[in-house]
């Protein structure tokens, strides 16, 4: 049997820790879930644990109001935050909010602006004005994007005007250049109290960008690329969200943040509660480690080896590129389980005995973990920025002629789902098939 804490509390200066008791079988959380329904069944006594909706109506229950009715609201109440074991190691179950837990009439009577129009700022923009949220675009007037707004039935203003107008300030621009903008165009303008939101953490996290105490500050961060976030909400779906509030004066941080993500079509799908520190870090590591600095490296670099050892271009393009779509796929219906499960015996034991990750590969992931944790990674990249990205620009070039792309245009031809039109303006817009993207914000 494992002990997990609970829940900590200070009692005369002392910190007494309740701990339940679970089966070391292979339920370590003591957990069972609909996780659709956000349903958790917790060993020793049955807690629905579903949201907001549900919570509230806990909250009357137990006769809770003000600050009490609110933690609990936001799930904190009722004996403390739920955890889980993993490998030993205690983490709080996540929270997570669906449709009936956003309120969009909170953004009634406020106008919201968003800032940028590239990848993530045409799908805000679009999808919360198609929610009924008075929205206005900010950008430099002589952008490209200002024109491709217009088109779009929006209201475009420079930063500073639309700035001074919203109530909600949805900061959309690259990370590199959030800090001038809030500093040149948006902090000389906004409104008291008028609240800033991102969709991602990193400068708020490292003090790039640091609003005064009067300003509400939350995060909606899709877990995926903007003309996904778009094209999923036109379906009638969305893409799910982490969302968190970091400065919250008036208390109405959560519901503002819910709202907005309802109005993105993102609670549709579900938003996980976080923090931007958490965001920030995880966000960054998993692009370094896993799906950028990871895939990326591991597939040029195995095509390199099959094609220098002599093997046809077109067959090492299939084994060590193509092939990764249809693993992803499975990996995303049913997890490394089923991805194992639908390969062959032959493929699941060299998985298990002849892989290349191993432990040296888990102590670097560990030493950038630490560069990103103490702000050297972001320092790095926010200085070249400033010096006008010379290293930035220098790899990107030298990274868009992979000799992979020798064979890949013409192999992904030959599979109808790659040949349809784009399939959205954004992506018409800005992908010429380099990494550089055509469009500027």
């Amino acid at each position: 049997m494992d002990e997990c804490p609970v829940f900590s509390k200070r009692n005369g200066g002392r910190s007494k820790t309740r701990h339940r008791r679970y089966p070391k079988d292979g339920r370590d959380a003591g957990v069972r879930g609909d996780f659709g329904k956000m349903r958790f069944q917790f060993w020793g006594q049955n807690l629905q644990h579903i949201g907001i909706t549900d919570a509230t109506a806990r909250a009357g229950q137990h006769g809770a109001t003000g600050a009490a009715a609110d933690n609990i609201k936001h799930g904190h109440g009722l004996g403390g935050p739920r955890r889980t074991q993993i490998k030993g190691v205690c983490h709080m179950a996540a929270q997570i909010w669906y449709e009936d837990d956003g309120d969009l009439s909170v953004l009634d009577g406020k106008k919201v602006a968003i800032i940028g129009y590239g990848s993530q700022g045409h799908a805000h923009a679009l999808n919360l004005r198609d929610s009924g949220v008075d929205v206005v675009v900010g950008l430099r007037p002589n952008s490209k994007s200002v024109e491709f707004a217009k088109e779009q039935g929006l209201e475009v203003k420079s930063v500073p005007e639309a700035a001074a107008e919203a109530d909600v300030i949805m900061i959309l621009a690259p990370d590199q250049y959030q800090k001038g903008i809030w500093e040149n165009d948006i902090e000389p303008n906004i409104k008291p109290g008028a609240a800033l939101a991102f969709a991602h953490g990193f400068n708020i996290h490292y003090g790039y960008i640091k609003p005064s105490e009067d300003h509400p500050v939350f995060m909606v961060a899709p877990k995926g690329p903007g003309h996904i976030v778009r094209r999923e909400y036109v379906a009638g779906r969305g893409v799910p969200v982490v969302t968190a509030v970091e400065q919250d004066p008036r208390g109405d941080g959560w519901d503002l943040a819910l709202a907005y993500a309802k109005a993105l079509g993102a609670l549709r799908a579900g938003a996980i509660k976080t923090t931007f520190k958490e965001e920030t870090e995880t966000d960054l590591f998993g692009e370094q480690n896993v799906l950028l600095g990871g895939v990326n490296k591991l597939v040029e670099m195995g095509f390199e080896v099959l094609t220098d050892a002599g093997y046809q271009p077109e067959i090492a393009y299939f084994e060590v590129c193509h092939e990764l779509k249809m693993i992803v796929d499975l990996m995303n219906e049913g997890g490394l389980n089923k991805d194992r499960w639908s390969c062959s015996d032959t493929a699941q034991y060299g998985d298990y005995v002849s892989t290349v990750i191993d432990e040296h590969t888990r102590e670097r992931m560990q030493y950038h973990l630490q560069r990103i944790q103490d702000g050297s990674f972001a320092k790095e990249f926010m200085d070249d920025q400033a010096a006008g990205a010379p290293k930035f620009k220098k790899l990107q070039e030298e990274y868009s002629h992979p000799h992979l792309e020798t064979v890949g245009p013409k192999l992904r031809a030959m599979f109808s789902w790659n040949n349809d039109a784009a399939k959205d303006a954004d992506e018409a817009n800005s992908f010429t098939g380099k990494i550089a993207r055509a469009q500027v914000q």
